[in-house]
Formats: structure tokens, sequence, C-alpha cells
């Protein structure tokens, strides 16, 4: 057969014996392509692993510092960043269930709380990350309630106000709104964080 006598046979198929026929494999072809795109490879024996004194969540791991290592908001994240992480930034309700259930177990007191990797530092009311973005508001878990309504940069300890983002609260009350903005010169624990190592 030539190729006129192809492409007639083809016509003919396409126009009198099945109509349907090339919207059909039109579809089947859609579908296939789009399997094809929305396939993600899945690595069964992969395991996701921390260093030691490090606690592993979801893609995370994370070090809740000790009581004798208690240090100002600078000086934590420079301690976090030698362990290869930073000051944690919360990035879901459910990491910030995992941390409040977290600290639970690891405060004494009601007054030892960790910093996290929120400040105002450079401009009053712009709370930014440590990796520099922006906190998005319906991620923000401030204290809200009769005795405390932050953020309030209060004066009264520290003339530069409260530009750093201390989180906890013992004893235990139900809810997860308990970060509060404080002195950066303060004293506390810490809460570091840095991506899982895939083996």
């Amino acid at each position: 057969l030539g190729l006129c006598d192809i492409r007639c046979i083809f016509n003919a198929v396409k126009t009198c014996i099945f109509p349907q026929i090339t919207t059909i494999i039109q579809l089947l072809f859609i579908y296939y392509t789009g399997l094809q795109q929305i396939s993600v490879p899945t690595y069964p024996n992969n395991v996701a692993q921390c260093d030691e004194d490090w606690e592993l969540h979801g893609t995370k791991c994370y070090y809740f510092s000790p009581l004798s290592a208690k240090l100002p908001w600078k000086e934590s994240r420079k301690m976090c960043q030698r362990l290869k992480g930073d000051l944690v930034k919360i990035e879901s309700r459910e990491e910030q269930e995992f941390l409040d259930g977290k600290l639970q177990t690891e405060m004494i007191h009601e007054e030892d709380k960790f910093w996290i990797g929120l400040t105002d530092s450079e401009a009053e009311g712009q709370w930014v990350w440590t990796d520099g973005s922006p906190l998005n508001s319906s991620l923000a878990f401030w204290a809200d309630n009769d005795d405390n309504k932050e953020p309030d940069n209060w004066t009264v300890e520290d003339p530069e106000g409260e530009d750093c983002v201390r989180m906890g609260q013992k004893p235990f009350i139900e809810g997860l709104k308990w970060w509060y903005d404080r002195s950066c010169q303060i004293q506390h624990r810490s809460i570091c964080a840095k991506t899982a190592k895939i083996l």
C-alpha cells in the first residue's frame, strides 16, 4: 500500500467506522500522561535519623537544651548553629502540638520556657523567623488569656522592649497559644531544629 492508500484507510476508519475512536485515544493518552506526571517514587527502605540527643518528628530533628544551657536569644541561636541547626521555625499546627506536648515533660517550672526562632528585633511588630520569612498570622500561637495578651512589648524589665519569642506553659492549660515575647537578653533554654538525615 502507498502512503496515500494508508491515509485514505485511516480517514475512513476515523470518519465512517468508529467516529469516537480519536476522542477515546486522546482521553487515554491524557490519562496515561497524567499518571506519569503525578507518580512519585517511593523509597521504603529510607530511614530518617537524627544525631544523638536530638529527637525525630516528621522530617525534622529537635534538640531541647538542658537547664545548664540557659542563654540569651542571640547566644541560643549561635548554639543551635554550632549544632548544624537553628532555633526552631514552627510551620504547622501539628508541629506546635508536638512541641507543646514535649515541653510539658521538659519544663521544670512555669518560667522554664524555651526560645524559638521568631523575632521582631529589626522592625517592631514585624515578626520574622530566623530564615527571614515573615510569620504567617494563621500559624501564630500568641498567649491570649486573662493574664497575658501577647505580644505586648513590655518595657519595664528592658527599655528596648521584648523582641524575641519564648514558648511553653506549666502547669498545663488546654490550648496551644503559649508564645510570649520577651527581652532577648533573658536567659532561657532553647529548641533547635534541623532537617533529618535520610539513610
